[in-house]
């Protein structure tokens, strides 16, 4: 296979002939092809690592994340992007999916978008995208010019950029401080990057969001407990999730719940601490939100503090 093809549109000698088999052979090539998606994303992790690193110093500075693709790989980022909000109880402008295309991409081909590198750019500048932000362009063959087009812009500005993509020598590399290559391998079908490809950058998508918000102390052991409370439901989840964690009855939690202001980490800290709500939110603030951390920080606060009064007694009884 020529070198200068990208991966994703080699032909992949595993489904030569799929043609003429049955549907359970069929489904045997594809399942043993989407096996090798893990292994091919655990290569990744060490530069994953960096590059999530920087998005979580840029949460911290107030910036945001940014994805960017066409077609399938735009579709993902725009869905990992929504999930974000109601999972941790973010803004919806922290976590942004951008499709070349527009919303009409998300239901419908729109194939010649990604071939405009201004049309990306005009987009970030939309968007007000700025140096604090962090883009992650997202294309499986590396040939996108509205995803380039953008990654070059981002980076001009002085922004962290990202790039994933499934074919080694991708041209968004050119523009990335952080390259995710995701080594999967030619399509069952040929070209077919809703495929391998897919599925391997929405794990990737996956990590990088969940790993940043546990960074962030939107989880507390492995609980969701920033949730939005838009309805009757997520409010009855989030008063369980304060039982679930200090023990207390429901009749507890509501009363913690109410006068954390429908914050539940502020109610579980002031449960599990026995502190006033505004306690709880400044331990919150000194410990990047997390719950553990400012339980850690308060424990301290008391060893020391114990300390002192042990030392003030001995220091009494000498005399």
């Amino acid at each position: 296979m020529s070198a200068s093809i990208p991966t994703t549109e080699q032909r992949n000698p595993a489904s030569y002939r799929i043609d003429v088999k049955s549907t359970i052979e069929i489904l045997q090539i594809i399942n043993a092809e989407d096996h090798k998606v893990p292994s091919a994303v655990a290569t990744v992790l060490e530069p994953l690592a960096e590059l999530i690193d920087d998005v979580v110093d840029s949460f911290r500075r107030g910036g945001r994340l940014f994805y960017i693709g066409a077609g399938t790989s735009g579709r993902l980022g725009v869905l990992d992007a929504s999930e974000c909000p109601p999972t941790y109880g973010v803004p919806p402008t922290m976590v942004q999916g951008v499709i070349a295309g527009g919303v009409t991409a998300l239901t419908q081909s729109v194939e010649w978008a990604e071939d405009s590198r201004e049309d990306g750019i005009t987009e970030l500048k939309s968007r007000s995208f700025s140096r604090d932000d962090v883009l992650v362009g997202i294309t499986a063959s590396g040939l996108a010019s509205y995803v380039e087009g953008a990654m070059e812009y981002a980076r001009a500005l002085g922004a962290r950029v990202g790039a994933i993509s499934c074919t080694e020598k991708s041209r968004v590399f050119e523009h990335a401080d952080h390259r995710i290559y995701i080594p999967v391998g030619p399509e069952i079908v040929t070209g077919s990057t809703r495929m391998k490809s897919g599925t391997a950058q929405k794990l990737v998508l996956n990590m990088i969001t969940t790993t940043a918000m546990i960074r962030i102390g939107k989880v507390y052991n492995n609980l969701m407990v920033d949730l939005l409370p838009l309805n009757a439901k997520l409010i009855d989840r989030s008063k369980r999730l304060v039982v679930e964690v200090t023990g207390c009855t429901p009749e507890e939690a509501a009363l913690l719940y109410r006068q954390a202001d429908g914050n539940v980490r502020v109610a579980i800290l002031m449960g599990l601490l026995g502190v006033n709500p505004e306690e709880a939110k400044d331990l919150l603030l000194q410990s990047d939100g997390s719950i553990n951390r400012a339980m850690d920080l308060k424990n301290e606060s008391l060893r020391n503090e114990n300390l002192r009064n042990v030392g003030l007694k001995n220091e009494g009884l000498k005399r």
